[in-house]
């Protein structure tokens, strides 16, 4: 089984969890995920399965927005609900406070780690070392806000709209919102909305999953594809595409791009396995779909070049035209 799953991750599953679940309702076994989501956050989480995973990379280097809820006045251990007070202080912020602290925001900033992540050092995790009350240096990162607005939603509570670079820590940003403000701050809800062009409004829940049928499961899955959609499209013949699926440039009036999807013939000459499709489906896809355009791998052009970059194998591409042909 090869494509994506949008699922809306439920609060107080971490990432591998919701993945487990997922791959278990769609009897899947190759599945990984695009980007951890924390327990305590909630929303998009891309699923890869299959032949998906050779690009799930892509998505974890993608753009994100997030939706988050900060209590003004509290600063607390880990930056978020679960961890405990340490400090207080008064709260007097104006609307131009919030309209100053976007700007200082917004744009290329840097930003310290926090403790309580799974960033490592010397081969463990931070969060390994703040159970254990140590606190240790942590390097400073670049990252970008490309944008965010901040509102007032109580006296004491504001609500954070931001689209950040990978990498962004959202506590992090709660909490140097809340510095910057003034009187510190700690997340009380944090919600991934979108991310690389999905948004959570073409998620699933794992309790809606659940409750579907086997065929119902599997037509919320994207065509793996849908990880390159942002990519250039370049669309091959079928003997440059069998030389390109074997790892040979091509040459081409092309220009220059450095993130390029290749599509093209399936391979007609690769047995389609009787097993891939059950009942009377298989003796009308067995055959009829090798002439579709199938997605054959990533690539980029330089000069001219069409270099190949991860590929399909020809029994993945067989495998996800079979998967889409059957009802």
């Amino acid at each position: 089984m090869h494509g994506v799953l949008l699922l809306d991750k439920p609060l107080g599953l971490s990432s591998n969890q919701a993945l487990q679940k997922a791959k278990w309702l769609l009897r899947a076994e190759k599945a990984g995920h695009t980007g951890t989501l924390d327990p305590l956050a909630s929303g998009v989480l891309p699923l890869c399965f299959g032949a998906a995973t050779k690009f799930s990379q892509l998505h974890l280097d993608a753009d994100k927005t997030y939706e988050a809820t900060a209590r003004l006045g509290i600063k607390t251990s880990t930056g978020d609900a679960e961890g405990g007070v340490i400090a207080e202080r008064p709260v007097a912020v104006t609307a131009e406070d919030l309209v100053r602290v976007e700007a200082q925001f917004t744009g290329p900033i840097r930003q310290v780690p926090p403790m309580h992540s799974a960033l490592k050092k010397d081969g463990k995790a931070l969060y390994e070392y703040a159970r254990d009350g140590i606190e240790v240096e942590r390097a400073a990162r670049d990252v970008t806000i490309h944008k965010l607005a901040l509102g007032r939603v109580e006296d004491d509570q504001i609500r954070i709209l931001a689209t950040v670079s990978k990498g962004t820590y959202i506590r992090t940003l709660g909490e140097d919102i809340g510095e910057a403000l003034g009187c510190g701050a700690h997340l009380t809800a944090l919600r991934r909305i979108a991310t690389g062009g999905f948004e959570v409004s073409q998620c699933v829940t794992l309790e809606a999953l659940e409750a579907m049928g086997e065929q119902e499961r599997l037509a919320r899955l994207l065509p793996t594809e849908a990880l390159v959609a942002g990519h250039t499209s370049v669309t091959l013949g079928a003997e440059d595409a069998a030389r390109f699926l074997s790892g040979l440039r091509r040459r081409g009036d092309w220009p220059d791009a450095a993130e390029v999807a290749v599509f093209g013939p399936a391979p007609s000459h690769t047995p389609v396995r009787p097993e891939l499709v059950e009942g009377p489906a298989q003796a009308s896809t067995s055959s009829a779909r090798t002439d579709e355009r199938a997605f054959l791998g990533t690539a980029h052009v330089t000069a001219g070049e069409l270099i190949p970059g991860r590929l399909l194998n020809p029994i993945e591409i067989q495998q996800t035209l079979l998967t889409e042909a059957t009802p």
